[in-house]
């Protein structure tokens, strides 16, 4: 059954280039980043997952890498080795761990690195103790030396695309992937990952490495392994790392052509949306017309592990958990609306830009500790479990690919529209004027559970019950001083 079931999926997704198909089950979506999270506890939580309708999570870097007195996020990036043993775990629990996701019909997508090496004034040493000479160029455990690498420079135009990809991203060594030696490495690593059963990478700092390069890598990659249900001949998805708002040197549409790319723009406009410095007028038109790619090339999202920091650098435009309502509201948005493919974040508390994930006195990684509502609790804060957010993604199982129609708003910060006749949003960021309005929902008349304060058990709602009339209308009464300033209702949450 299931491989009838992939072999639709691989019919719809026919016109779109190799490295494009996300090996999504069907009625499931959304990909989610479990930041920094153990191999056991992220085979524990695929189980959650399945149960709620996610289809893919992002795991963090797994190749071995600098390990240093401050322990934080950011050495993941910095590889020593591509030995699969991080933080997170080793090559026996990262095989485990995939394997019961893929059991589960959750897919499995690593972070990968492949711009760069572990800097340092000193030697380095890794998860796996092994060792290498930054300075010196000399990363034995791969192996790598001086002539695998790019001339050491700083990027100080960023106007210049040539520095941007053969300089060195915040003094860390820079290789040249345009080397036959630097190549077979990066394929032979990733093959191995692929053996292992995962369904795709992210690229981490794409935009620094050239797309001919890149183009090349990917097509020398394995098909993905068919004993974790993947058709033959299946390629895995791509998805780069582009930062592009536009106007830059470095373009995401240079790289559209190769793999999906993330779209950095679409994060910073819902913040802006989101923040009441721009309309929700504004969200009429999302797509390719605000200068975001195709929707069949995006992976979008509200804020990721590096933009949910910018804030501590002066940068306001990006929401994150620290602004609970506004972060809530711009993730129902993103997740009511069809475009691209969506990531959900689930990070720990920070104060500081790069501290690292919760940790025991030994350094290890704790364990997210789940409480009676289905919560984790803090410092972990597990953005994927909160009750809308989750709500949404079932929404956005239910209605599918099916389009936006009556698209309603007051110029401003209110605004209504239905997923084709399936399902209906209403959201009201106005922060001095309750939102009181007859919409039409494109719904069949009845009592609908509104899911964002409780949705429905046992045939009844939990929390707001909204009337849709014989003509599909229905009274809209949205006060920001709700928990969650919005309403969703969809053909599942009816009860009568």
């Amino acid at each position: 059954m299931k491989q009838i079931i992939l072999i639709f999926i691989s019919f719809l997704n026919f016109s779109l280039a190799q490295f494009k198909n996300s090996h999504i089950y069907p009625n499931r979506t959304g990909i989610v980043q479990l930041f920094e999270w153990k191999f056991t506890d992220i085979a524990q939580e695929c189980k959650f997952l399945a149960e709620v309708g996610y289809g893919a999570v992002q795991i963090s870097p797994v190749h071995e890498s600098k390990v240093d007195d401050s322990y934080s996020w950011y050495l993941r990036y910095q590889p020593v080795s591509y030995k699969i043993i991080s933080r997170s775990g080793d090559i026996e629990e990262f095989k485990a761990m995939v394997k019961e996701c893929n059991d589960l019909e959750i897919r499995v997508y690593v972070d990968v690195v492949l711009n760069h090496m572990a800097g340092g004034e000193n030697e380095v040493y890794g998860n796996d103790r092994s060792t290498a000479e930054p300075l010196k160029l000399n990363y034995p455990a791969v192996p790598y030396t001086n002539s695998d690498f790019n001339e050491n420079c700083a990027i100080i135009n960023f106007g210049n695309a040539f520095e941007i990809r053969n300089c060195r991203v915040d003094k860390l060594p820079d290789l040249n992937q345009a080397s036959e030696i630097v190549r077979d490495k990066i394929v032979d690593f990733m093959n191995e990952l692929i053996d292992c059963g995962i369904a795709g990478f992210r690229i981490d700092s794409a935009k620094n490495i050239w797309p001919n390069d890149l183009s090349v890598i990917y097509g020398r990659l394995k098909d993905l392994n068919e004993n974790f249900d993947f058709l033959p001949k299946s390629k895995p998805f791509i998805y780069q790392e582009i930062v592009d708002l536009g106007g830059e040197a470095v373009s995401k549409t240079e790289y559209t052509g190769i793999g999906a790319i993330t779209e950095y723009l679409h994060s910073k406009e819902l913040g802006l949306i989101f923040q009441g410095k721009k309309p929700m007028h504004d969200l009429l038109k999302w797509g390719p017309e605000r200068g975001f790619v195709p929707s069949k090339d995006a992976v979008v999202f509200i804020d990721n592990h590096d933009n949910q920091r910018l804030f501590l650098r002066g940068f306001t435009e990006i929401l994150n958990y620290k602004d609970e309502k506004r972060y809530i509201l711009a993730n129902i948005f993103m997740l009511a609306n069809p475009f691209g493919l969506v990531k959900i974040m689930s990070s720990f508390e920070f104060t500081d830009a790069y501290d690292g994930p919760p940790q025991e006195e030994n350094h290890k990684i704790t364990e997210p500790k789940i409480n009676a509502n289905l919560q984790c609790e803090r410092p972990w804060v597990c953005e994927h479990r909160w009750l809308p957010i989750i709500e949404m993604i079932k929404f956005r199982n239910v209605v599918g690919n099916s389009s936006i129609t009556n698209w309603a708003d007051n110029g401003q910060n209110q605004v209504a529209f239905c997923r084709g006749n399936l399902g209906f949003v209403a959201f009201n960021n106005e922060l001095s004027l309750n939102m009181k309005t007859t919409q039409k929902t494109c719904l069949r008349s009845g009592k609908y559970c509104d899911v964002l304060s409780g949705g429905k058990v046992d045939n009844t709602c939990v929390g707001e019950e909204i009337l849709v009339e014989e003509d599909g209308k229905a009274e809209i009464v949205i006060s920001w001083e709700k928990d969650i300033p919005a309403i969703a209702i969809h053909v599942g949450s009816k009860i009568e």
